[in-house]
């Protein structure tokens, strides 16, 4: 057999090489800690260590640096990145946008823990802004409610309940109930710092600095462009504003749901 005939049949094993993002379509990238709870466990205080969130908070700007995303956002041991509308790198290959994220992600978090890791990668889909609002939505809340599973949890561990006991006092209670709890050990939930809580976003924003022209020796101002991280994100309705301005949408929450019930009847047009 030839090579170019080896080559062509080999080829066309790699089924799924081809595997694109269509080209409309917004992209977040998720990547998940390997096994993150063995290494937390045996590395990190609980119920919350600064020291890890500094970690995921350094992996999360590697991560926006490297594929010049729009927005990211990090709780717990996940990161979301969210890609450009119009972003084309590696021409939109899921294979090559999940292995590469994954790589970046490892490599960072291992160089700056001196500690090796590793994260697996996934790709998310929306057609239009407010998809894209309501998943940020979805990782918030879902940051908030492990938060304070977290948080009610080791504080039953450090006042003398097993493991066991602990998960069994916990399954039958609502939030409401958890936040009393939890106050009762203190701090209450709410005054416990907002990343723990909400998670904690990074964006590119530009600036004005003072510069000097050696030209013409004079002073002058210059753009730069350097990258904001808010521990202190908002919820809600504010932080769905927050994330539709960052996508350069700019409009309101009030004005996603529109938009989102477009997005569905577009969707069950297609099915």
């Amino acid at each position: 057999m030839k090579f170019s005939e080896l080559e062509a049949a080999q080829r066309e094993r790699e089924r799924y090489h081809a595997l694109s993002v269509p080209e409309g379509q917004w992209i977040v990238i998720r990547v998940d800690g390997r096994g993150f709870t063995s290494l937390t466990n045996a590395h990190f205080g609980k119920p919350f260590d600064d020291r890890f969130g500094e970690l995921m908070a350094t992996t999360a700007a590697a991560m926006i640096e490297e594929f010049a995303g729009l927005y990211v956002y990090t709780q717990s041991d996940e990161i979301s990145l969210l890609l450009a509308h119009s972003d084309g790198s590696f021409g939109r290959s899921v294979e090559k946008l999940v292995s590469l994220s994954a790589a970046t992600a490892s490599a960072a978090f291992t160089h700056a823990a001196a500690q090796s890791v590793s994260f697996d990668s996934r790709i998310w889909t929306g057609d239009a802004v407010g998809d894209v609002v309501d998943y940020f939505a979805w990782r918030q809340a879902d940051a908030q409610r492990n938060a304070l599973n977290t948080c009610l949890y080791w504080a039953l561990r450090q006042n003398g309940l097993t493991a066991r006991q602990a998960q069994r006092r916990m399954e039958a209670m609502a939030r409401g109930a958890k936040e009393e709890a939890l106050a009762d050990y203190g701090p209450a939930f709410e005054e416990r710092p907002a990343w723990q809580r909400r998670g904690v976003g990074m964006w590119f924003e530009t600036v004005e600095r003072d510069g000097y022209d050696p030209r013409d020796q004079t002073r002058v101002t210059v753009i730069r462009r350097q990258l904001h991280r808010e521990p202190d994100l908002p919820g809600g309705t504010e932080y769905r504003d927050m994330v539709a301005a960052l996508t350069g949408g700019g409009f309101p929450a009030s004005c996603q749901a529109e938009e989102r019930r477009d997005s569905l009847a577009r969707v069950g047009t297609q099915l």
